[in-house]
């Protein structure tokens, strides 16, 4: 059994994708105060749904049901993890009373976190006109609006073990399949099991495979974000740190500091947390780092921890060429062992 767990990093250049609310005609982005200093972000939501949004254009997602009128509203989507990627992936909570009341819900088996600038950005302000087919003489319409430039740092955690695997029975919303979606997912081929001390559903292993495959490489290349007409970027991960790790602790959440107001990728804290998670580790650490991205630092980190690399304990390459490596591994079932659980 193995999470895969770590963290991601973007290289935010003069953008604005994760508003907050605006006020007094100014469109704000989303940022948070930590002492004096302002640190923009992107929230944990707005990150899935790009993920979301960056799967295949053939890769199926579960249709959304939008109930209720006013302030009772809800929204769900159909609540089948067998059937859809996004569901057993993201999770979901279904509850409607009624002649058709059913309630369902399942944890996320991807889990992350909010993306936060890791050195202080204070946003900038610009601001735009509308005069088209405005009559002369007549003023224009202003609007303002935020943007910055920042590396945003999140942690990510992959339930490897879940991927797939459902439950059926347990204690308050922990059921993940009632009844006559349990019914319909055994006729098209689940496997009854206990799972982490409850009955479940297992999807074959090659569709297991295949999901976590697929999940790896559309993190690889994520786009989307809000105003891309004004502020276009990449919003693919600049800096991807993964590792199997065998009790899901996410050794890692401190390798990004701040030095002389430049971000900087901690080498030490890195071989530090290798050395102590040793024995947790499954696997070789994977640090995927585009070209270019902090200056020279790649060069420094992968001179730096040349003897880890040697080892082969820590793997330094492209973030999507990584990802895409170790998609690969699992397709082929040679990380089969990371999706056993030996509580199950």
């Amino acid at each position: 059994m193995s999470y895969l767990v770590g963290k991601i990093v973007l290289d935010v250049v003069a953008g604005a994708p994760n508003n907050g609310l605006g006020e007094d005609n100014l469109a704000r982005v989303k940022q948070m105060r930590i002492g004096r200093d302002v640190h923009p972000y992107v929230s944990a939501q707005a990150f899935r749904r790009w993920v979301r949004d960056s799967l295949p254009a053939s890769e199926p997602v579960s249709p959304v049901v939008r109930a209720g009128k006013a302030n009772k509203q809800q929204a769900y989507t159909q609540g089948r993890p067998d059937l859809y990627l996004d569901d057993d992936l993201f999770g979901y909570m279904v509850a409607v009373k009624g002649d058709k009341a059913r309630t369902c819900q399942r944890d996320t088996v991807l889990s992350t976190g909010t993306f936060v600038s890791v050195a202080p950005r204070p946003p900038a302000r610009d601001w735009g006109t509308m005069s088209r087919g405005f009559g002369a003489g007549e003023n224009p319409v202003i609007h303002e609006h935020e943007f910055y430039s920042a590396e945003l740092a999140g942690d990510v955690l992959l339930d490897l073990p879940r991927v797939g695997v459902f439950e059926v029975d347990g204690a308050g919303l922990k059921v993940a399949l009632p009844k006559p979606a349990a019914e319909q997912a055994l006729a098209g081929g689940a496997e009854a099991v206990t799972f982490r001390g409850c009955a479940a559903l297992r999807l074959a292993m090659p569709e297991r495979r295949r999901r976590a495959a697929l999940l790896l490489r559309t993190l690889a290349a994520v786009r989307g974000g809000a105003k891309q007409a004004l502020h276009y970027g990449d919003r693919a991960p600049a800096l991807v740190l993964l590792a199997p790790v065998k009790g899901g602790v996410n050794p890692f959440t401190r390798v990004m500091g701040v030095r002389a107001d430049r971000v900087r990728f901690d080498g030490g804290v890195l071989r530090a947390e290798i050395e102590a998670w040793a024995d947790e580790l499954d696997g070789p650490v994977l640090l995927g780092w585009a070209p270019g991205f902090l200056g020279d630092q790649r060069d420094q980190v992968r001179a730096e921890l040349a003897d880890l690399v040697s080892a082969g304990t820590l793997v330094i390459g492209h973030p999507r060429v990584l990802l895409g490596d170790l998609a690969g591994q699992i397709e082929r079932g040679e990380r089969d062992i990371w999706f056993e659980d030996p509580k199950a």
